[in-house]
């Protein structure tokens, strides 16, 4: 799984079968609460917004999220982070 920020939302009126229906947003990889990386496209099956912290899968496990194999995607959105903790100790240093 991977940590991303949903950056922004994807309309295409023409595409492959498989996704109609879907909702499907433009996403960044976070590494330490900073952007690595380019955007991508996933689909969004927990209905996240703009500028929300989220889960992504990849691969044959988000075509499962979706609960079908033979759908066109390789990427979708399965949480929305609430709180992140990392490092605990690290910040109990810091705020002594």
């Amino acid at each position: 799984m991977l940590i991303c920020k949903v950056k922004g939302h994807v309309w295409a009126t023409k595409k492959e079968e498989t996704l109609t229906g879907l909702k499907l947003m433009v996403v960044q990889e976070l590494k330490e609460n900073r952007a690595v990386g380019g955007d991508f496209v996933a689909a969004d099956v927990v209905s996240a917004g703009v500028g929300e912290r989220v889960l992504v899968v990849t691969g044959s496990t988000a075509r499962r999220a979706l609960g079908r194999d033979d759908i066109a995607i390789d990427c979708a959105i399965v949480g929305i982070i609430d709180s992140l903790e990392v490092d605990r100790e690290k910040e109990k240093s810091k705020a002594k």
